[in-house]
């Protein structure tokens, strides 16, 4: 009966070696760690930051819908302005599959004060705009205070502010009085940002009649908005400028503002992948630490290399506790950048309003991956360690 006499290394034994190694150095092991910590903290909050602004464009996109579609007036063939025709919003409704059409007609030589002592030449770059009824329901756009204009506000002096304009003005609620070309007009709502419809943020709306009777609009809108079915967003885009303008429908410019959320969702995943490749640099710079602390870590102990080789430990049982240490020291960093990096991300975050929205494989992705800059960086470490001589490391 033979017995088995060949050494072992125990999984407990082997943790147990590579936390003396970390404890017996406490600065250098948490120095070396840091350039993992930076470099994975980097790479998670950019791409926390990143998925908690999509978030909120989805939401926003989710909430306003992608099937609204802006018309607006182009140039003729000499680059001369071509007004869109007064029945235009008329002539949008006939068309199949649409379900809100509204407007907004600007009216270019009307402004709009605080005061009636103010500079007339202080406009601030706020406009006034004579607005259709259903303008909320096309645009998707929210009352913020009061409320919005109906049949019988529209044909009085009363006007609805966006935020941008209210701001600027210096009014936060309903019943003020503001001076709209010269007569003053009540305020009666203040509108909500809108994400679709931002150039509303800058515009105060009053009703079409009495545009009409103080202002002399022609009823001619600048800008029209229309919703159609998610499935005929398409079609009706390209029915829009022959149906307002049959004999000239290139004059007709249409565009789709969600378009627009989109190419910002679309830049910032290429921004996120730029500062990705940032903290990837940083994540290699921490995993030359590493390796260059292990290096120095098998030089400083030789000694007990080799008393470890002479009490029976094999150069595998070598390899494995230096390569086990560096993957250790490795995972403390992931593990302390990770955490750092959701921190950053929840602050950020909870600064601009977002919901925190981190997917979950992100951070363990992380981790994963310190590990395996450690196991990268601690192999010729290891190895080293493994092929020195016990009688030379004693004699050492």
């Amino acid at each position: 009966m033979s017995l088995d006499r060949r050494s072992r290394l125990r999984p407990g034994d082997l943790f147990s070696l590579g936390l003396h190694g970390l404890r017996a150095r406490p600065m250098r092991a948490i120095l070396s760690s840091l350039g993992i910590a930076i470099g994975i903290a980097a790479m998670i909050s950019v791409i926390g930051i990143s998925t908690s602004s999509q978030a909120l464009i989805k939401d926003k996109l989710s909430a306003l819908g992608t099937n609204l579609l802006t018309v607006t007036a182009g140039t003729d063939v000499l680059g001369q302005d071509a007004p869109l025709p007064p029945d235009a919003v008329a002539l949008v409704r006939r068309i199949p599959d649409v379900l809100h059409v509204s407007s907004i007609g600007t009216l270019d030589t009307i402004t709009i004060f605080r005061s009636s002592e103010v500079d007339p030449g202080r406009t601030g770059g706020l406009t006034v705009a004579a607005a259709d009824l259903d303008l909320l329901e096309a645009t998707g756009a929210r009352i913020m205070h009061g409320s919005w204009l109906n049949e019988s506000t529209a044909q009085y002096p009363a006007v609805v502010l966006g935020r941008g304009t209210a701001e600027r003005l210096g009014i936060g609620t309903v019943g003020s009085l503001v001076w709209v070309g010269g007569h003053p007009f009540t305020v009666v709502g203040i509108l909500e940002s809108s994400p679709l419809a931002p150039e509303l943020d800058s515009t105060a709306l009053v009703g079409e009649p009495i545009a009409s009777d103080l202002f002399d609009h022609d009823g001619a809108p600048t800008t029209i908005y229309e919703r159609s079915t998610e499935e005929s967003v398409a079609q009706v885009r390209k029915l829009l400028p022959p149906t307002i303008h049959p004999e000239t429908p290139s004059q007709v410019q249409v565009s789709r503002p969600s378009d627009a959320l989109a190419a910002k969702n679309t830049v910032d995943q290429a921004f996120t992948g730029l500062l990705v490749g940032v903290g990837s640099i940083a994540l290699l710079v921490g995993g030359i630490g590493v390796a260059n602390t292990m290096v120095i870590s098998v030089l400083e102990r030789r000694q007990e290399i080799g008393l470890r080789r002479s009490l029976g430990a094999t150069r595998k049982h070598i390899r494995v506790q230096f390569l086990f240490e560096a993957m250790l020291l490795s995972a403390l960093g992931g593990v302390a950048g990770a955490v750092l990096g959701w921190v950053i991300t929840a602050v950020v975050a909870r600064t601009n309003g977002w919901s925190l929205a981190i997917p979950p494989e992100v951070p363990v992705l992380g981790v994963v991956v310190t590990i395996l800059v450690g196991a990268v960086a601690g192999v010729l470490p290891a190895v080293r360690a493994s092929r020195t001589s016990p009688t030379a490391a004693l004699s050492s």
